[in-house]
């Protein structure tokens, strides 16, 4: 079972991901958006969705360059895994944080204002909840770590991600005996990878860069002549 949830269902995952976003983009393209429900309900949207995707954002590229990027980099650099560790757990622990409380406003706003849970379907909720799910277990993960520093568990997770992407076949074998946390941690993670081409989450590919710095809607009310 753990060769097949941390050998194997990564290239599902990941296969489903390039297959099933290139599909929807050619066959679909008209629901490649983020479908903003701005005009409801300005306020709470603002708020929420900057501290969300601000903390994303950073917890993303957190874990793509802490993951991916060989450890003896690190060590050519002078980082110790145990420092690599410290760091992460601090900053990913803040950028939790940020995004949770983000997660939870758009959440709350989706869920309680009938005009936007009218207009949102089942995968707009589903998806979010689920996000909202993995950065819980993503900070529950956070002392957990930070209690095992001595351990360099992070270099666990370094071989294991970098084994998925070089084809080891002993991947899986590196993250057999870390924590269950860890371990739904990733499994969530793979699940999400797995829903993101038929969720609203494509957006997220169509333009990344310009993305950080890109406007907000303009939404004017109409005036009533006298």
């Amino acid at each position: 079972m753990n060769q097949f949830l941390f050998g194997i269902f990564p290239y599902i995952a990941l296969t489903i991901l390039a297959v099933g976003s290139i599909a929807r983009y050619e066959r679909d393209p008209f629901t490649w958006k983020s479908k903003s429900s701005q005009l409801l309900r300005r306020r709470q949207l603002m708020v929420g969705s900057v501290l969300f995707h601000v903390g994303v954002l950073v917890i993303f590229f957190g874990h793509l360059f802490g993951l991916l990027v060989p450890v003896e980099i690190y060590e050519a650099l002078g980082v110790t895994p145990q420092a690599k560790a410290l760091m992460a757990g601090i900053g990913g622990g803040i950028a939790g944080v940020i995004a949770l409380i983000g997660g939870l406003l758009l959440a709350h706003r989706r869920l309680m204002d009938p005009r936007v849970r009218a207009t949102s379907s089942f995968w707009d909720t589903a998806i979010l909840l689920l996000l909202i799910l993995q950065l819980l277990l993503g900070l529950i993960s956070v002392p957990v770590s930070l209690s095992n520093l001595a351990e360099g568990e992070v270099v666990l997770f370094m071989n294991w991600a970098f084994g998925i992407f070089t084809f080891d076949p002993k991947a899986a074998s590196y993250i057999e005996h870390v924590n269950i946390i860890f371990k739904l941690h990733i499994i969530l993670g793979l699940i999400i990878f797995i829903l993101f081409p038929f969720t609203r989450l494509v957006h997220m590919l169509s333009a990344p860069v310009r993305y950080l710095w890109r406007p907000y809607q303009v939404v004017r009310t109409r005036r009533r002549k006298a």
